[in-house]
């Protein structure tokens, strides 16, 4: 296009004239446009007659109209092995987990996805810039200023040591925002599994200040509760209507993740206990004679059972025990792993029957 200069004087009124014309039309024209005029499907959740037919996808081998499961219907699994250690006064975790990824899917994968959810904390994170704060009659409360002061100023996010393969050998990867991104050295065909191993570490954020599902809680005593949820990297979902599932994490909602088998051993004080995910595979190296003893009890009991009692917990809160001891978890076809630590619990537990006849032990 030649330059307006290039043009006649008396053609550059016309010029300028269409280019408004044309400028304002493009402008104004969604103006214009009527709420009965849209189609169904720009309509939103007004339109309560929508019909879905154009909302679902179309039925297939993986997925009958309904949504549910078709006769080829597919699930990626993915297991974890985890070696996590808390250092309870920096308040701190470092883990490393060999993960194997087995494809389920008809499509050949050239790379992973895996969630880094501690990312969220991170001062330069999608969800910390862009937050909103709601003042209150143009005041802001502590709390709020808190949160803030605490991301921006705190050492939060997830600190990726190494990505390696099951030899050992470093993996390609790169970070965008909460997830990282694996390529595969050979693309992952199906019904194929791959084993890599992931080395990291992050500081533990205070729960109740930056509202995180997994943080600690601190007393005046000098003691914590560590609740760790969304603690260690994760697959991100591969699914047969939507691919990769890999929407940044804002901080609110959750997120599909893949079912798999855990085993995670976890090392902390050595006179704090541990709740997590499935069944302790190492109760005589952590509990004395007397708890194994209660929690072989509460197994059939019809009411709860003391493990460690209130005077125990009590006694248990004010001591400070030299070393570390390590609680050895596993869980079988579960989609996600959480934990928590302290030497101020109370616990106790009740065993539930099923109709076949077998016993799962509820606890608190």
């Amino acid at each position: 296009m030649s330059p307006v200069s290039s043009y006649p004087k008396h053609s550059l009124p016309v010029i300028l004239s269409a280019f408004a014309l044309v400028f304002g039309v493009l402008v104004m024209a969604p103006l214009a446009v009527s709420a009965d005029t849209l189609p169904n499907n720009a309509r939103g959740p007004q339109d309560k007659f929508r019909q879905l037919d154009e909302a679902l996808p179309t039925p297939n081998r993986y997925r009958s109209a309904s949504g549910a499961p078709g006769p080829d219907y597919w699930q990626q699994k993915v297991d974890y092995r985890i070696a996590v250690r808390l250092d309870e006064q920096a308040k701190r975790i470092r883990g490393d987990e060999t993960v194997t990824y087995h494809n389920n899917s008809p499509d050949t994968l050239t790379y992973l996805w895996v969630q880094l959810d501690q990312n969220r904390f991170a001062h330069d994170s999608k969800a910390v810039l862009s937050r909103t704060t709601e003042a209150k009659n143009g005041r802001m409360g502590y709390g709020t200023l808190r949160g803030i002061l605490a991301t921006d100023r705190g050492d939060f996010g997830n600190r990726i040591l190494q990505v390696t393969d099951a030899e050992g050998h470093a993996l390609s990867y790169r970070i965008e925002d909460s997830y990282l991104r694996i390529d595969l050295p050979t693309p992952l065909a199906p019904r194929q599994h791959f084993v890599f191993r992931i080395s990291w570490e992050y500081h533990i954020p205070q729960g109740k200040v930056v509202g995180a599902r997994g943080g600690y809680e601190e007393f005046d005593d000098g003691n914590a509760i560590f609740f760790l949820a969304q603690w260690y990297p994760r697959l991100a979902a591969y699914t047969d209507y939507g691919g990769w599932r890999v929407m940044p994490f804002l901080g609110a909602g959750e997120f599909t993740v893949e079912f798999g088998d855990f085993d995670v051993s976890i090392t902390v004080p050595a006179d704090h206990l541990v709740a997590a995910t499935g069944s302790l595979a190492n109760p005589r190296e952590v509990l004395s004679a007397v708890q194994r003893k209660r929690l072989e009890k509460a197994k059939t009991a019809r009411e709860p059972v003391f493990i460690v009692t209130p005077d125990e917990a009590k006694r248990n809160e004010k001591g400070r025990a030299k070393g570390t001891r390590t609680w050895h978890f596993r869980a079988e076809k579960v989609r996600d792993f959480a934990f928590a630590s302290s030497r101020k619990f109370i616990w106790d537990a009740k065993g539930f029957r099923y109709p076949d006849g077998h016993y799962v032990r509820a606890e608190s």
